[in-house]
C-alpha cells in the first residue's frame, strides 16, 4: 500500500516537474523524426495482464524490426540515440505509474510471449507491477551496447540476459522492501 501511494504521489509530481521537459522533447520529435511522438506497445503487466507503454518515439515509424534493441542499428534515428543514452524516451512511463499499470521499481515490463518462458516460481514475478527500473535493469542499464558487441543480439538475449534477468526478479521478489525499493531509485538517478 505504502509502494503504490509512493508511486502515485511521485509520479504525478514529476509529471507536472517535468512537463517543460515534455514539451520540448515532442517538439524535437516533431521537428527531427517525422511521424508520431509517442510509441505504445503492448506488455505483460502484473498478473500477466497486458498494458499499453508509452514512451517517447526514438525510431523511424513502421521499421519492422526485432524487438530487441542494439546499439547502432539505423532504425534508431540520431535524436533517438541521445533520448535512449540518457533514458528520456522512458519519461512518459510516469504515465503508465499513476495509473497501475507500473511501478518506479519492479521488473522491466517484458513483451508478451517472454511470459509464457516462466516456469515454477519463475511465475511469482507476475504478482509484481512492472518498474521503471529494477535490480536488473541496473545491472544492464548498457545491454544495447552489450548486444551490440555479440554476433547473435537475440540468441545472447534469449539465452545469456532474459534468463539472468529472470533470476534477479525473482530474487527482488523474495527479498522486497520499500526502504530497497528506494535505494534502487536513488542508485538509477545518481550510480549510473
Amino acid at each position: 500500500m505504502l509502494k503504490r501511494i509512493f508511486d502515485i504521489v511521485f509520479s504525478f509530481i514529476g509529471l507536472i516537474i517535468l512537463s517543460p521537459v515534455f514539451i520540448i522533447i515532442s517538439i524535437l520529435i516533431k521537428i527531427k523524426m517525422p511521424g508520431p511522438v509517442f510509441f505504445h506497445q503492448n506488455r505483460a503487466g502484473r498478473h500477466g495482464r497486458l498494458f499499453r507503454i508509452v514512451k517517447f518515439r526514438t525510431m523511424i515509424p513502421n521499421h519492422g524490426g526485432d524487438t530487441i534493441s542494439v546499439k547502432g542499428e539505423n532504425r534508431i534515428t540520431p535524436l533517438g540515440t541521445i533520448l535512449r543514452r540518457y533514458k528520456l524516451d522512458e519519461l512518459p512511463e510516469l504515465w503508465n505509474v499513476l495509473k497501475g499499470d507500473m511501478s518506479f521499481v519492479g521488473p522491466r515490463p517484458d513483451m508478451p510471449e517472454y511470459i509464457y518462458r516462466f516456469s515454477g516460481d519463475e511465475k511469482l514475478i507476475l504478482e509484481l507491477r512492472p518498474g521503471i527500473t529494477g535490480p536488473a535493469t541496473l545491472k544492464y542499464a548498457n545491454e544495447e551496447e552489450l548486444l551490440a558487441s555479440v554476433p547473435d543480439p537475440k540468441s545472447f538475449n534469449d539465452e545469456i540476459i532474459w534468463p539472468d534477468k529472470v533470476r534477479m526478479n525473482l530474487d527482488y521478489y523474495k527479498k522486497r522492501s520499500f526502504l530497497g525499493d528506494l535505494i534502487i531509485i536513488l542508485k538509477t538517478l545518481f550510480c549510473r
